[in-house]
């Protein structure tokens, strides 16, 4: 084996082990962050979201992802079912347009929506979940250097090294602070 063979040898292992490390960064994180709300959480953030305009099922999950901030995305096992059980209580009513059942709230659901809140708004409540911008912040920094390892140049990976030192290196000034 020539010098060459035996550096690109060397890369490559380096390059599989921060791989493994990366994956094991972004599982670790991602088990962390909670992805479940408290018992009626999903009725609440129903019924706020169908004030603004009426929704099929999927929008509603899109949208309580994306005003959760990435935290809470439910599964359609339950929106479905608590769809169904609005629309059985007519809080909400069910057309059908393009193929799909589109939801919006009755008078009724009117009232009861301005009686809740959105589930994603209350600090508290986030808190009390296990909610906080660091694992999502965590599982975006482990994106971002999957990427610079694939696609990055040399240089870009020098740089992105530096930047995490530094980072880490702060990090724990902030815990020694304590």
């Amino acid at each position: 084996m020539t010098s060459t063979h035996r550096t690109t040898g060397t890369k490559n292992s380096a390059a599989n082990a921060m791989w493994e490390a990366m994956d094991q960064i972004r599982a670790n994180v991602e088990m962390r962050v909670n992805t479940r709300m408290g018992k009626g959480d999903v009725r609440a953030a129903i019924l706020t979201l169908l004030v603004d305009e009426p929704m099929h099922g999927y929008q509603i999950i899109r949208q309580i992802e994306e005003r959760s901030g990435g935290t809470w995305k439910p599964s359609a096992g339950s929106v479905y079912p608590t769809l169904q059980l609005l629309a059985d209580e007519g809080l909400v009513s069910v057309e059908t347009a393009n193929d799909r059942k589109v939801y919006s709230l009755t008078e009724e659901g009117k009232e009861v929506a301005d009686a809740s809140h959105a589930p994603w708004e209350s600090t508290h409540h986030r808190e009390s979940m296990g909610f906080s911008g660091l694992p999502k912040a965590g599982v975006d920094l482990a994106q971002v250097i999957t990427h610079v390892m694939r696609s990055g140049s040399a240089k870009q990976q020098e740089q992105a090294v530096e930047v995490l030192d530094e980072a880490r290196r702060k990090i724990y000034t902030i815990l020694a602070n304590d």
